[in-house]
């Protein structure tokens, strides 16, 4: 009888809007060897799939060739579980339907999974980070935008066409700020990063105090948190405003979901207590009764480097194989 051959690595892929890294992992979590290049450099599909492919191969040729790979994973914004696409990205210049695992997997003649990156870092935390042990959390990724994956019953929660948890496109305010997506009073509008330096110019229109925010000639969450470290004023009203709105949006999730833990990532978290006391604040005020003060708000410990790749390795142990290398 021929013995069958176990293959113990992965390739983990994470595309953000900066960078596409990839790397080689292995079954317990570590990062064998990695790569990356600038996503912008490549605004035609075609060619950035070339790109990625042509690394992906160099990649693990140079490290125990695809005789040892099993499978690739890969995060990407704006992307689904259920159909292997990036779906209408507002932020990448590929627009439409990308069927980025097809394109990927007749390139390199292996099994491929695609999921939003908020997915993957649900399964990142659950298998090597801070929800290790959980069964039921919620992850909320805050940057650009506002993304989120449900975690429950000991799996992540995709819906019927795989677009559930989309809490940063749930209305918190009638008839409010215009979205990237069309629709108007999206969380997303009031806590990712344009909606937070919107905010801020709203704050200052509103008074003649002074703030150092009216001298900056760029303004960035991570300035506003800086002021706030000063004491500014306006600075610290409107991370309290934008507070309000994530925990306000949270305490509904929360409420139909039952989490354990909240866990949070991405950059805008890193401006720590301004945003998070006032969001905890405003949450426990509006979260269902029964589950006050139950819920844990807690920040990703996993190096946000690898972050993604790591989740997306997990993503690619859970597709069934698929290989041309035998």
């Amino acid at each position: 009888m021929e013995e069958s051959i176990v293959k113990k690595r992965v390739v983990g892929v994470d595309i953000s809007l900066d960078a596409t890294s990839y790397a080689v992992v292995d079954v317990r979590g570590n990062i064998l060897a990695k790569d990356s290049f600038p996503t912008e450099d490549y605004p035609e599909i075609g060619a950035f799939i070339t790109a990625l492919c042509e690394g992906i191969i160099q990649l693990v040729e140079a490290n125990g060739g695809f005789e040892t790979i099993r499978s690739v994973g890969v995060s990407a914004p704006s992307s689904n579980f259920k159909s292997g696409s990036i779906v209408n990205s507002p932020n990448f210049p590929w627009k439409g339907v990308i069927p980025l695992s097809a394109l990927l997997r007749d390139r390199l003649g292996l099994a491929v999974a695609v999921a939003n990156n908020s997915h993957v870092v649900a399964l990142g935390e659950h298998a090597f980070g801070c929800a290790h042990g959980m069964r039921d959390f919620i992850v909320i990724t805050l940057g650009s935008g506002l993304g989120s994956c449900i975690f429950t019953d000991g799996g992540v929660k995709l819906g019927s066409d795989g677009y559930a948890g989309e809490i940063g496109h749930t209305c918190v305010e009638h008839d409010g700020r215009l979205c990237g997506c069309g629709n108007k009073g999206c969380l997303e509008a009031y806590t990712a990063t344009k909606g937070i330096v919107r905010t801020a110019r709203e704050v200052m229109a509103e008074s003649s105090e002074p703030t150092e925010m009216r001298r900056v000639a760029q303004l960035t969450p991570k300035v506003i948190a800086e002021l706030c470290n000063k004491g500014d004023a306006m600075a610290i009203e409107t991370f309290r405003r934008t507070g309000e709105y994530l925990g306000l949006g949270l305490a509904n999730y929360a409420s139909v979901i039952d989490p354990e833990a909240i866990i949070f990532t991405g950059g805008i978290t890193k401006t720590g207590k301004w945003l998070m006391e006032p969001a905890q604040k405003a949450f426990e005020e509006h979260v269902f009764h029964n589950i006050r003060g139950k819920v844990k708000f807690l920040s990703s410990e996993l190096d946000e480097r690898d972050r993604n790749i790591l989740g997306a390795s997990v993503l690619a142990w859970e597709v069934k194989e698929y290989s041309l290398f035998k």
